[in-house]
């Protein structure tokens, strides 16, 4: 299994911030966004960790180079930006028909949990497994996805965005996946509001084929920094914790 960690995006959403650097090279708690999904590797069996690089990539080369500790690093060129499944159709040759752990550059998460998560997706023989954080603030869904899922957490549907949110599980950027899923990249409809194919419908499609894909509670608190309200609120939330 791969690590595959999407980090191309513009951060055009931050304004000001990004300016002048890479959004996953953005500082909050004093270190890079990207680093946090980084260090979530670390002490994990991973053959290989893949960086997806666009905007500013040199910058995060230069930064973290080609190892990160004992773990060898490989960058991954996306040259437009067209959305999280394009960047994983950049890394279809580079996966080399390897399962992998998708993370987000721009993410944050407070005790993840990926040694177990790793653990559940073998031990159940998952299609793929959806890391999921369980909310308060349904509110908070309305960011990323929503989920429907059966009692043993077989997932029935996932919705991107949702207006009303049904339930306290909101979707995060970390799921592990088949191989396999690669062969849903050119069946993705484009979800026509945003123009580009969403990584809710990839998955979706292999759901509707009967394969099973289940949630797992990856981490106790989430925070994805899309935008300048998210990075504020990350900053204050370590700044009083």
């Amino acid at each position: 299994m791969k690590a595959l960690i999407l980090a191309a995006g513009k951060g055009s959403r931050i304004g000001d911030y990004c300016k002048e650097e890479n959004k996953c090279l953005l500082k909050v708690r004093g270190k890079p966004l990207i680093e946090n999904s980084l260090q979530c590797t670390a002490g994990l069996d991973l053959s290989e960790i893949l960086i997806v690089v666009g905007h500013r990539a040199e910058k995060i080369i230069k930064t973290y180079g080609y190892s990160y500790k004992g773990k060898s690093i490989k960058y991954v060129f996306q040259l437009e930006q067209r959305g999280l499944v394009y960047a994983i159709e950049c890394a279809r040759e580079t996966l080399n028909g390897e399962d992998f752990m998708l993370m987000l550059g721009d993410e944050i998460m407070i005790n993840p949990r990926h040694s177990e998560m790793i653990k559940k997706y073998y031990n159940e023989k998952l299609f793929s497994l959806c890391g999921v954080s369980l909310v308060e603030d349904k509110n908070l869904i309305k960011k990323t996805y929503a989920v429907t899922q059966r009692k043993n957490g077989r997932i029935l549907r996932l919705i991107e965005k949702p207006r009303v949110p049904i339930n306290n599980i909101m979707g995060t950027g970390n799921c592990i996946f088949q191989n396999k899923i690669l062969s849903y990249l050119d069946k993705t409809p484009v979800n026509p509001k945003r123009g580009e194919k969403e990584l809710v419908d990839l998955i979706q499609c292999a759901i509707n084929d009967g394969h099973k894909v289940k949630s797992f509670p990856i981490c106790d608190k989430y925070f994805n920094i899309n935008c300048q309200d998210d990075f504020q609120e990350a900053s204050y939330y370590f700044f009083h914790s």
